[in-house]
Order: structure tokens, then C-alpha cells, then sequence
């Protein structure tokens, strides 16, 4: 049973989605919005945490029926496709086929029909709606939707999913979002580059490929040596020109980016598992991902949902954040999983053109700079689905998953994941890539000013500015001697100077 709100617990009666959850003794994962009815006059609403409660007056009620409380979730508490699919499943078809013929020409009501059928694979005795005009699956205005969408003659529905029934997540359009889709992130960048040259762009790129090489592998605590930067940034390279989401192109990707002896050739065939180990035969399981068995149908699903996006307007933003966010959370390889999750967001933005052409942003940087919010971008999905998957760990750390759980990975809400990416891409524009592009640009300025102090080969200028850099603009007295031992003093204090004017200005 749901826990009632703090709010007025006394007066209320759950409605929507949470009556129904009480009525059918559903274990579930909660909606992100709670209805309520009161006896007050007028409505109310109280955010809990991430939670949305409403309370609504007693003119609202909306009947005792199921049917009635499945009309009022959907125009009130949202379309949560992993509570319909539970609820239908607990609701007996010959109830649902009744419910559905008394009013089928209603919008919700063909709505509930068009996912029942989707969700259940089951098909209702109920004959096609002859007539009448389309509606949307989903209201467009508050989701973010596929156009051009699939029309469904059956129940004269336009089917605007980001998925289908294998695996269909939801993108809720918050304020925040819409504030986003509005804020043209890449024509934001796109100024930004247009300020430096050409040749110094070309040679940000090469650093900004090894910056989120780096940060990437960083994340995960791994230390990558020369040969693992190597392949990653040759990867990042080809991402602008060669779609990776499909199997055969994903397994390749972590072939070629984990230690041979890790490599799969398919599919994970064991059950993994993020966690730590606390003492000696002890795990702290944060995170458990699918079942291997039902890996190929949810894999097929993120591919198709893909393909779906890939062929729409839907927002590249979106398109990255769902991709790349369902994949980490199917986690279907052994070992990679998290690098080929940020790299997934890297080809999706490249091949969508929200990055400028040739350019890279370094969003594992942002990612790794925020370490927090990427944590909580990972555990808002992992932390409630924890409470409803029933495991088992043997002595050798070996996991056995109980009962069903593919429903739990199929229908996810990515709204949070979505708005943490924005954040970072947003991060990344105006902070990693600026500073970036900034520091060689007052690299250059550098070398010019010390060229006019002494000729001197471009390896040592390079050395002089980098261990300056280190000492906040100063060449420390070892260095000095150890490797500028042929500088006048004169020479090395206007070196110093110029160093400082870029970089350390409050210096001078």
C-alpha cells in the first residue's frame, strides 16, 4: 500500500493512479505525481522530495470504477507506462473489454485501449472504430513525442512513442526542458567557435578527444595507458560519420575498447551487477542490471527506439539522453558499458548535428567536474528499482535474480537523466569547451610575446610555459637552473611577464 502524504493524511483518499495500486495490491515503482482527494474547496499542490502531490476537491471524483480512476491517471497523473503495464496485467480482460466498449470513442479511453493491446500483446474482443478523426498517444505539449508519428487505424490513434513495446521510456517536457529546447544549446556553441581561428579550433579538437578520453576512463577510476587513448580517440573520431546503436556495431565498439580477455562476442550470458564489497564476502549491491534472458528483446527494443528517434524531430538532446541512459541501465556487456554509455552521447549529438561539424564536446569532463549529479543521474533510476528486484549472491559474488523483472527496464521515465544531460552539455559548452579554447588561445599569445623576447626552438618555449603554468607564472629557482641555466635574468623575468599577462594577470 502507498504511504499517504504528510499533507491533510487524515482527509484524503488516494485517486488515479494510487487508488488503483491500493485496489489491485500492486508492488510497484511509484509515479513521480500523487493524487489525492480532500474535502477543501479548492486545490492544492505540495512537492515531496521528487514527487509531485495534488489535492484535489471533491468535484474531481471520478467515479468508483477502474475504469474511472484509469481515465483520471491519464489526464491527471500522467502516462506511466510501467503502471498500466501492471495494472492491466492485475485486471481481469473481460473488465477492461467492457469498460472499453461503453465509452470507446473517447480519447482517453481509446488511449487506455491502444495500451492495453501494446503493452499486454494481447488483443482485445473489441471490434476496429470504424470513423472519426486521430489523437495523439501522447499530448505533444506535454511530452516529448516522434513526429511524423505512426497512425493506428484500429483505434484511430497517432502513436508518438519514443519506443515500442520491447522498450518505450518517457521524456516528461518539464519547465526546465522546454527551457532548454528553447535555448538553442547549439547555436550557443556554434557563436562560441566562430570567435577563434581555424587553425587553433583544429588543434582544441585533438585535446578536447583526449580530455573526454580521459575523463571518460576517470569515472570509472580506471587509468588508461597510451594504447586504450589511442583506440578511444580514434572511436570519438569515426562517431561523427557511423552509426553505432545496432548490435553488431556495439559489440565491436567494446571489443575495441576493454581488455582482450574481457571481450564478448554477443550479449552478456551471465548476470552482472554494480556494487562494492564491504568485507571479505560481503557486497553492498547498488545496481542490478536485467536478465540475460531477457537482454536480446530489451537491446532490440533501445535499437528500435532509436531508429524511431533517428527518423524524427525529436530534440538530439532527447535522442542522446534516452539512448545513451537505456543502454548504461540494460548494462549488456560485461565490462565497457559505461564508456560506450558516454560515447553513445558523443555519436547520437555528432550524427544529429547539434555538434558543430569536426568539433567534440568534452561531456565526460562536465560529467566527472559534477561527479554528484552524474551519481544522481544514475541512482534516481537504480535506488527505487532496488526495492522490487529479489536477489541472491552465492560465496563467489555469483547474483540469481528472482521472478520477472523485464517490466522493471522496459518502461522507464528518463525525465531526470534527460535534464541532467542538458546540464552537462550546457557545462560543457560554457565552461569546458570555453576554457579550452581560451587557454590555447593565450597559449599562442604566449609563445608570440617570448619569440619577441628571445628565438628560441618551440620545445623550450613549450617547457618554459608549462612549468610557469605550474607555479602560478613563475620559473621556479631548480627549473631555472636545472633547465634555463642560458637565460639572461632580464630575459626570464619578461618571460615570466608575458606568461602572467595570459594567464595569471592579479600576478603582474
Amino acid at each position: 500500500m502507498m504511504k499517504k502524504s504528510g499533507f491533510y493524511a487524515n482527509q484524503t483518499k488516494p485517486v488515479g493512479y494510487l487508488a488503483l495500486i491500493e485496489r489491485l495490491g500492486l508492488k510497484v515503482i511509484p509515479n513521480w505525481h500523487h493524487s489525492f482527494m480532500t474535502e477543501r474547496s479548492h486545490l492544492e499542490i505540495h512537492s515531496v522530495g521528487g514527487t509531485t502531490e495534488t489535492f484535489y476537491p471533491t468535484r474531481y471524483w471520478p467515479g468508483n470504477s477502474l475504469g474511472d480512476h484509469l481515465e483520471f491517471a491519464l489526464k491527471y497523473d500522467g502516462t506511466n507506462l510501467s503502471l498500466l503495464n501492471a495494472i492491466f496485467r492485475a485486471v481481469p480482460k473481460i473488465e477492461m473489454e467492457v469498460y472499453i466498449a461503453s465509452k470507446q470513442h473517447g480519447k482517453y479511453v481509446r488511449r487506455l485501449w491502444f495500451l492495453y493491446e501494446m503493452l499486454t500483446g494481447t488483443r482485445l474482443d473489441i471490434n476496429d472504430l470504424p470513423a472519426g478523426g486521430y489523437v495523439n498517444l501522447l499530448e505533444p505539449d506535454e511530452y516529448f513525442t516522434t513526429f511524423p508519428s505512426r497512425p493506428v487505424r484500429r483505434q484511430r490513434i497517432n502513436d508518438n512513442l519514443l519506443g515500442d513495446r520491447r522498450f518505450c521510456p518517457i521524456v516528461r517536457r518539464t519547465e526546465f526542458l522546454k527551457r532548454c529546447e528553447n535555448n538553442d544549446l547549439a547555436e550557443r556553441c556554434r557563436n562560441i567557435v566562430a570567435n577563434y581561428p581555424a587553425q587553433l579550433l583544429k588543434r582544441a579538437v585533438g585535446y578536447l578527444y583526449t580530455k573526454e578520453t580521459k575523463s571518460s576512463f576517470e569515472i570509472e577510476r580506471i587509468e588508461p595507458n597510451a594504447t586504450h587513448t589511442e583506440r578511444f580517440v580514434s572511436l570519438l573520431q569515426s562517431a561523427t560519420s557511423e552509426d553505432y546503436c545496432n548490435k553488431s556495431r556495439l559489440i565491436g565498439l567494446q571489443n575495441h575498447i576493454v581488455d582482450p580477455r574481457f571481450r564478448d562476442l554477443d550479449y552478456r550470458n551471465t548476470q552482472n551487477y554494480v556494487g562494492e564489497s564491504v568485507y571479505w564476502q560481503r557486497e553492498r549491491v547498488h545496481y542490478v542490471s536485467p536478465k540475460p534472458n531477457d537482454l536480446p528483446e530489451l537491446m532490440e527494443g533501445l535499437i528500435a527506439s532509436h531508429q524511431r528517434m533517428n527518423q524524427s524531430t525529436v530534440h538530439p538532446v532527447i535522442h542522446a539522453a534516452v539512448v545513451s541512459y537505456g543502454f548504461v541501465f540494460l548494462h549488456p556487456f560485461e565490462d565497457g558499458n559505461g564508456r560506450i554509455h558516454r560515447f553513445l552521447i558523443h555519436n547520437i549529438l555528432a550524427r544529429r548535428e547539434f555538434t558543430p561539424k569536426g568539433m567534440i564536446f568534452p561531456v565526460s569532463a562536465a560529467m566527472l567536474r559534477n561527479g554528484d549529479d552524474y551519481a544522481l543521474s544514475l541512482e534516481t533510476f537504480s535506488r527505487p528499482l532496488m526495492e522490487h528486484v529479489d536477489y541472491q549472491l552465492d560465496e563467489e559474488g555469483r547474483m540469481t535474480v528472482e521472478h520477472e523483472t523485464a517490466s522493471l527496464y522496459k518502461y522507464v521515465d528518463l525525465t531526470v537523466q534527460t535534464e541532467m544531460l542538458f546540464r552537462f552539455i550546457e557545462q560543457t559548452i560554457e565552461t569546458e569547451l570555453v576554457e579550452e579554447l581560451t587557454f590555447l588561445a593565450n597559449y599562442d599569445r604566449t609563445k608570440t610575446a617570448i619569440r619577441e623576447i628571445i628565438d628560441m626552438p618551440d620545445r623550450r618555449i613549450d617547457i618554459f610555459i608549462r612549468v610557469c603554468l605550474q607555479n602560478e607564472g613563475r620559473l621556479s629557482k631548480t627549473k631555472r637552473e636545472s633547465l634555463f641555466d642560458f637565460l639572461s635574468e632580464n630575459e626570464i623575468v619578461r618571460m615570466e611577464e608575458a606568461v602572467c599577462a595570459s594567464y595569471f594577470p592579479d600576478n603582474n
